[in-house]
């Protein structure tokens, strides 16, 4: 049957339901990234410390504050994840020494404090993004906090390796690039994305293993989480039907 406005065309109702039904995705996607119970926020807070990391060095005192973000990143992704009891006793061990490194770093820049800070941020990176996945796995429901999630976990596997890599250049024998050097965090977090999406520019190479390993293994970590967790995730999401337009 046609709507009175004419064959294919919706109905007053049904544009006023439309618009509702717009106006509470909309609530939704804001609650998501506002909410300190949701992926949103953990998403938005791995983007800001990105964005920090990659910053020319400010000394000490930006340093520090970086690192305070990338904890309260970490804390916020356990807490969202519902972590376990022994994964978070794990967890909180690390945060406060990595809170303890914060403070330190403001008075001295020696390379046992530098290597320990990116050791003690390598093992928290590993850690939340399996505690997200296995959060996302234990959801009966796949909806826009399942994609946020997906998604925050993907990233921090990407904020993950570059830690390694930069652990790796402070206690290795030769320069981790090569000819290129050690490399500084930004070019790590570089790489690390190259690799995880397997666009490889080529201008950053591990000079040796098991950096070579290494980056083989986040290659093949991006493609398949990629390809099975994400794209499953994104397929099997259907958000809420909208009512439908009667045709002619």
């Amino acid at each position: 049957m046609s709507s009175p406005d004419g064959p294919g065309r919706a109905s007053p109702e049904e544009d006023i339901q439309e618009y509702a039904a717009q106006r509470r995705f909309g609530r939704r996607l804001l609650h998501a990234f506002s909410s300190t119970e949701s992926y949103g926020l953990v998403l938005i807070l791995i983007i800001l410390s990105y964005s920090l990391s990659t910053l020319p060095s400010t000394g000490r005192w930006g340093e520090s504050v970086v690192l305070g973000v990338l904890i309260v990143t970490v804390w916020f992704s356990l807490r969202t994840s519902h972590a376990r009891r022994g994964v978070r006793l794990v967890a909180d061990g690390l945060l406060v020494i990595a809170a303890v490194i914060a403070v330190a770093h403001l008075f001295t820049a020696s390379d046992t404090v530098s290597s320990t800070v990116f050791f003690t941020c390598c093992l928290l990176y590993v850690i939340a993004p399996f505690s997200i996945l296995r959060h996302l796995v234990t959801r009966r429901t796949i909806d826009l906090e399942t994609i946020l999630g997906a998604l925050a976990a993907y990233l921090m596997f990407g904020m993950a390796f570059a830690f390694v890599y930069q652990a790796l250049a402070h206690v290795q024998s030769g320069p981790f690039f090569g000819s290129q050097g050690e490399g500084t965090f930004p070019q790590d977090l570089f790489f690390s994305f190259t690799t995880l999406t397997t666009t490889g520019y080529g201008n950053l190479v591990p000079a040796d293993n098991p950096g070579q390993s290494l980056a083989v293994l986040e290659m093949l970590m991006g493609q398949l989480f990629l390809v099975t967790a994400v794209a499953k995730v994104v397929n099997a999401w259907t958000p809420k039907a909208q009512p439908g337009r009667t045709g002619a």
